[in-house]
């Protein structure tokens, strides 16, 4: 599927969190939503995005925007993650790879000359009325968090 570009409605999607709480974009309406796309729990630019949110989510909250991160990692993974680094926002699983293939960031990746599919990091903003504000394709870990929170 093609990525969803400003203006569009946001792909809605529900889960389960690893906490038990059913997220819904629906369930979001009248929030900003953060909604970021990550390769992989506990690894070293996930590890620093995450954080990142995590250190900045006074501020994301200050603002009405709802951190939501999403990865093809099952609940329990995202369970020892969110434990682990103290996240304070929810991670939702798609093991089977709808929201990705919804948001259109489960791509072909290459990885010293190997081809294989998986998630390319994505944050998208999606306003109050559930349409894209913002997509940040093929992100770079340093300075993301600051510049998402400045354009909010």
């Amino acid at each position: 599927m093609p990525t969803p570009r400003p203006g569009d409605p946001a792909p809605a999607f529900a889960g389960e969190t690893d906490r038990g709480e059913h997220v819904s974009l629906d369930g979001l309406r009248g929030k900003k939503v953060v909604l970021y796309f990550y390769p992989k729990d506990d690894t070293p630019g996930c590890t620093r995005e995450a954080c990142g949110f995590r250190d900045r989510a006074e501020d994301f909250a200050k603002k009405n925007a709802v951190i939501i991160g999403v990865s093809t990692d099952t609940n329990k993974s995202h369970a020892r993650f969110r434990e682990k680094y103290n996240l304070p926002f929810s991670l939702l699983p798609d093991e089977e790879k709808r929201i990705v293939n919804a948001y259109g960031v489960w791509v072909e990746k290459s990885n010293y000359g190997k081809k294989y599919m998986g998630t390319e990091r994505t944050t998208f903003v999606i306003d109050e009325d559930g349409k894209i504000a913002k997509v940040y394709p093929k992100v770079k870990v340093d300075g993301h968090i600051d510049k998402v929170l400045a354009e909010l």
